[in-house]
């Protein structure tokens, strides 16, 4: 090699070493700065499987489960079932791709925009009658595709695990059924997303909300507004789901169709079943 060609390699290799410092060497985020302060896959799994135990409005399906922070890098993933076949295997993907359409759709209120002036969550349920055909946001589904690459990145062995492939990954993906919640801190600050996906879209909802009280992330109300409550006037559910699909048109543009034995959006605060006992979580 001629010390021309050397001298330009190694300046090359130089110029490359600030753009891979906060990246391991598959360009991953870093995983464990990526995602301080988040739920570990311990936790996930933990609420989850209580989350799951406690839902019975779908198919008492097992499921899976992701939380990804707010760049989108997705820092746990769990399922609840004996071993990763024991819940639909397509769900993995899905549940990450809620929590980032969930995160990547949602404010808090250091954004002053959205609706009303204001920060606005958005679930993924919320966002059902939006991007139908005529809806305001037509074509939404199709705007952030997944990154195939981190989502069916091997050893399939690991998936669901504390080691999972996607984790340090950015997934991508919109969906835009039950499934999906934006999280917010005790600040009422955003920070990230979950996801779950294995059942009717929505129990995923409803799993989904009683995930995020258990981890404690829940803290929206009152202060982040919705569709469920600018348009259906839910003020303790903001980004809850919202059934007023009639005669296949949504009355708010934003409705969400039933499920099997789909529980009323109001039998749910921050998760818990009304009459509980526990306090709000404000």
């Amino acid at each position: 090699m001629s010390n021309r060609v050397l001298h330009f390699a190694l300046a090359a290799g130089l110029l490359a070493l600030p753009c891979l410092a906060d990246q391991n060497d598959d360009g991953r985020e870093n995983g464990a700065a990526a995602c301080a302060g988040l739920p570990t896959y311990a936790q996930l799994k933990t609420a989850l499987v209580s989350a799951t135990n406690d839902e019975g409005s779908g198919l008492n399906m097992n499921m899976w489960g992701a939380i990804v922070n707010r760049d989108g890098v997705v820092c746990a993933v769990a399922f609840t079932g004996t071993n990763r076949g024991s819940q639909w295997p397509g769900s993995r993907v899905i549940s990450a791709q809620k929590a980032n359409t969930a995160n990547a759709f949602s404010l808090d209120p250091s954004a002053h925009s959205g609706l009303n002036g204001g920060p606005l969550a958005l679930s993924t349920a919320n966002l059902y009658s939006a991007v139908q055909p005529g809806g305001s946001l037509f074509g939404l589904q199709e705007s952030n595709p997944v990154d195939t690459d981190v989502a069916y990145k091997g050893p399939s062995s690991n998936y669901g695990t504390a080691n999972d492939p996607m984790v340090g990954g950015k997934i991508g993906g919109v969906n835009v059924f039950g499934g999906g919640l934006a999280l917010y801190n005790s600040n009422h600050q955003i920070v990230g997303g979950v996801g779950v996906s294995g059942d009717t879209s929505c129990s995923d909802h409803n799993i989904a909300w009683r995930t995020r009280h258990n981890l404690n992330l829940d803290r929206l109300l009152g202060v982040i507004p919705g569709p469920a409550s600018l348009f259906a006037g839910d003020t303790n559910h903001p980004d809850n789901i919202i059934y007023d699909i009639t005669g296949g048109v949504s009355a708010t543009g934003f409705g969400h169709p039933t499920c099997l034995n789909p529980p009323p959006a109001t039998t749910f605060v921050a998760g818990k079943p009304v009459g509980s006992g526990l306090p709000n979580v404000q």
